[in-house]
């Protein structure tokens, strides 16, 4: 009996473990694609993005008015770029370029705007905290692409 239950567990361990193999890379492009072209083209319409007043404050060195319509196209171009693996690999490596040199950016409030992005440091993080350190999720998700950049799957065994 326990050997049928094991074997049971092993087959649909494998089937579920293929599935994910097969459609895990499509489900992380699809949603990288939409979280940058959407976060990106927010930034477009002043007042509209809930990071706009974040980045404004982050980047006081730089005209913000001049700022976002470049950074909301860079983070649309990262987001289409994903979009277009489905079809062609031909653009992950610069989309993940893109991506990378755009994160240290994402970074910089954590140490710029202490207070808007820590109750109390280091484990208390506001509302805006969070939506930085999530970056780490986005970061490793670009990880991912690019350890997959010359193939087209993850294996489902090694």
């Amino acid at each position: 009996m326990f050997d049928k239950l094991q074997n049971f567990y092993e087959k649909a361990d494998r089937q579920i473990i293929a599935w994910m193999a097969k459609y895990s890379l499509s489900v992380l492009r699809f949603g990288m694609g939409l979280i940058f072209v959407w976060f990106g083209a927010l930034k477009f319409f002043p007042g509209l993005s809930p990071a706009e007043e974040l980045v404004r404050n982050t980047i006081y060195f730089v005209d913000p008015d001049f700022f976002l319509p470049i950074l909301a196209l860079w983070e649309v171009v990262i987001g289409l770029g994903f979009w277009l693996g489905f079809f062609t690999k031909k653009f992950e490596r610069l989309t993940i370029l893109l991506l990378f040199l755009q994160m240290p950016g994402t970074a910089l409030p954590l140490v710029i705007l202490p207070e808007v992005c820590w109750t109390s440091f280091p484990f208390g993080l506001t509302l805006e905290g969070q939506y930085i350190i999530k970056n780490l999720a986005i970061i490793g998700s670009a990880l991912v692409f690019g350890a997959t950049v010359r193939g087209d799957s993850l294996p489902a065994e090694k």
